[in-house]
């Protein structure tokens, strides 16, 4: 007779406990046991509680392979779902093996674990578990399916509503709950204040102030006060919600016509503009790309957009100060170049019509097509390659159901077999709520009557922009340390963007490297593992449409290659996203420091404008209203955050990984606690890329 010992353990959910019956089956190279029921004396399968069971077999099933788990009905109860965190089992020979769960069970429903160390296909060697992984792929391409969203664009998964996506990957209740709490409250405060879907004019910037009573920040107080000052306005080219844009300047832009007497007097005495270029003290902003795609209307009308260009200069105190503007791309009369000593008004305008362009492009371009549909593809991607015991990946991450039919002989089950979370290593934290999120969020934002419609672009001027720049990425442009250096900006002062994201780069980069050299010890391993070359091969496909220009790899060669872009894909989705996504706020709800709509053309001569011309010129009151709270609910925190490195639920089995996982964690506090010093030095505290506030996967 044979003893094997288990412990599970329910989680502390609320209602995570059930009075259903529980029954477990285990399966090994030798046999199977009989299903036995989980059964103590009182009350089992309590919230938050472990329970110790022993399942008897006439002698050893050898090595454990998969462990079966059903949940039937007791008594006429009413259904009550269980929330199954993990299991362990001991076996008679002392082995201890970990099989994590972590999803709500039915009644009715089956689960099939396996738990053990994560294997590579070569290295499967029972016929049974080589099956099972075969059709546990297939099944879950059948289930995660690709379709266009537009032409030119990332492709996306093919769910239609969240309802239709597998429960773990859907939002946790609470997370939904605060969220909604968070809409509702703001739609009141609005409501109550007669500010929504107004369509006055502001009568005074003073009284864009009144839009929230209590929503306020250290940061979006000083935007208030600060935002026509012109050292703060290049800040926010350096730290800001979009600090992937400026270049250093060695030589002007033939269609930018700036002359050494115009900027002379804003610049360090007894300098020149050439003499500035030369130090490498001088930045430009350029929206090309935008150049020439159609407006938006507005009371049947065209908007303007200006794609222009601003040259900024590090001045003798280090600060990045805008020292002239050209609106459009091609210099004429009407497209004057604007300067910090032309009238107040007119150069303010002139830095509000940049602003303008920059916040179109951050939100389309940087934050959603970079991040959000990135990583939904680097998702679907994984989740139609890895199967659950991928050591990139490790787990399915999501529920899936398939009809196994295999032999008796094989002495395994027949059944409905369900999938879900298991032992995790590097991707499917950063991917948990990914689809979800942008399910709605296309809804939302770049629906018919999406809060992105209300901008300058519109929706379709917005979509040609994301297309734009999909056509001209590159592979470098998403790994920062090429990013900065192609960009020429290692060495601009107070760039607190590239200090702590360079940080965070090379502390994500170690730990990838230590898990994936683990399992690939050679470069010939990444050559024999079809599953990886899969995942690539899907992420060059769908996500950059096959553009071999682009530099992004359609396989992987070498060790080295597998830890770079796993590098790349854990920053986007987590310090990237953070990086343009948490400031929106701070940044972009005083409408008067950065509008998406801007309702008047931009000045073409100087002289004509006045304080009354800003006022007309910002998105009416209802406009104003309505985007400013879109950014409230992208920047805020909610109930169920993870901070990067954070692993809540033990899914780890495996000693080495769990030794990496502690050492990520060390070197993310110490960083924590740099930037936490540093700030308390800093007039303007840079917080974003603290690890402690960098969430752990794209949840807003």
């Amino acid at each position: 007779m044979a003893e094997y010992k288990l412990e599970i353990t329910t989680g502390d959910l609320q209602y995570a406990g059930t009075s259903d019956y529980i029954y477990v089956t285990l399966f090994g190279t030798e046999g199977q046991s009989e299903r036995t029921l989980m059964d103590n004396y009182g009350f089992d399968f309590q919230t938050g509680a472990p329970g110790s069971y022993t399942v008897k077999t006439s002698s050893s099933l050898g090595k454990l392979l998969l462990v079966k788990v059903e949940k039937d009905q007791y008594l006429c109860l009413p259904e009550n779902e269980w929330y199954f965190s993990k299991m362990v089992v001991t076996t008679p020979e002392g082995d201890v093996i970990l099989y994590p769960c972590y999803r709500w069970i039915g009644r009715g429903e089956m689960v099939e674990l396996r738990g053990g160390r994560a294997m590579k296909a070569v290295e499967e060697d029972h016929p049974l578990l080589i099956e099972h992984r075969k059709k546990e792929l297939m099944l879950k391409k059948s289930l995660f399916q690709w379709k266009s969203m537009a032409e030119g664009l990332p492709h996306i998964h093919s769910f239609n509503d969240v309802s239709e996506i597998p429960a773990e990957m859907r939002f946790s209740d609470s997370r939904t709950a605060d969220f909604n709490y968070s809409r509702k409250k703001i739609g009141i405060e609005l409501k109550v204040k007669g500010l929504q879907g107004s369509t006055a004019q502001w009568e005074s910037i003073e009284d864009i102030k009144k839009i929230f009573w209590f929503k306020k920040t250290t940061m979006s107080e000083y935007v208030a006060g600060h935002w026509m000052e012109d050292d703060f306005y290049g800040y926010q080219f350096l730290n800001g919600v979009n600090p992937g844009v400026i270049k250093r300047c060695s030589e002007l832009p033939t269609n930018f016509p700036v002359t050494e007497e115009m900027v002379k007097p804003f610049l360090e005495e007894g300098s020149s503009l050439q003499k500035e270029m030369e130090k490498g003290n001088m930045f430009l902003y350029d929206q090309k790309k935008m150049d020439g795609i159609p407006p938006a209307a507005y009371n049947g009308e065209p908007l303007h957009v200006t794609a222009g260009l601003c040259l900024l200069n590090v001045n003798p105190e280090n600060k990045l100060m805008p020292i002239a503007i050209q609106l459009n791309q091609q210099p004429s009369e009407k497209n004057p170049i604007f300067l910090p000593s032309d009238p107040e008004t007119d150069w303010l305008l002139a830095k509000i019509f940049i602003k303008n362009a920059d916040c179109m492009d951050h939100e389309s371009v940087h934050h959603l097509m970079r991040t959000h549909f990135l990583a939904e593809v680097f998702a679907v991607a994984a989740l139609r390659s890895f199967p659950v015991i991928h050591p990139i990946y490790k787990v399915p991450s999501v529920t899936l159901m398939m009809f196994c039919l295999l032999s008796a002989e094989s002495s395994v089950l027949l059944g409905h077999l369900y999938f879900f979370p298991l032992s995790v290593q590097l991707l499917f934290p950063h991917f948990r709520h990914t689809l979800d999120l942008n399910t709605n969020g296309r809804l939302s934002l770049l629906g018919p009557d999406g809060v992105l419609s209300d901008s300058s672009l519109g929706i379709d001027g917005l979509m040609e922009l994301m297309r734009r720049d999909l056509s001209e990425m590159t592979y470098s442009s998403l790994c920062l340390p090429e990013n900065i250096a192609a960009r020429g900006l290692e060495s601009i002062p107070n760039f607190y963007y590239r200090d702590d994201g360079l940080k965070l780069w090379n502390i994500i980069q170690s730990f990838v490297k230590a898990v994936v050299e683990h399992y690939y010890p050679s470069d010939s391993e990444v050559h024999r593992d079809t599953e990886l070359q899969d995942w690539i091969s899907e992420v060059f496909t769908h996500g950059f449409l096959g553009n071999k220009a682009s530099g992004f790899p359609a396989a992987f060669h070498t060790v080295e290659e597998v830890v770079k872009f796993t590098t790349m894909v854990i920053f986007t989705t987590t310090v990237q996203h953070t990086a343009v996504n948490s400031g929106q706020y701070d940044y972009s709800s005083w409408a008067p420091n950065g509008s998406l709509l801007l309702r008047k053309p931009p000045p073409t001569t100087k002289g004509q404008s006045s304080m009354k011309t800003v006022l007309e010129t910002l998105p009416n009151v209802g406009e104003t209203v309505r985007l400013a709270a879109f950014t409230w609910l992208l920047s805020d925190k909610y109930a169920d955050y993870i901070p990067l490195g954070t692993y809540p639920e033990e899914r780890f089995d495996e000693p080495e990984p769990k030794k990496m996982i502690k050492e990520f964690q060390a070197e993310l506090s110490c960083l924590s606690e740099a930037i936490t010093t540093r700030n308390s030095h800093l007039e303007l505290p840079y917080t974003y890329l603290d690890p402690a506030e960098i969430e752990n996967s794209i949840c807003t």
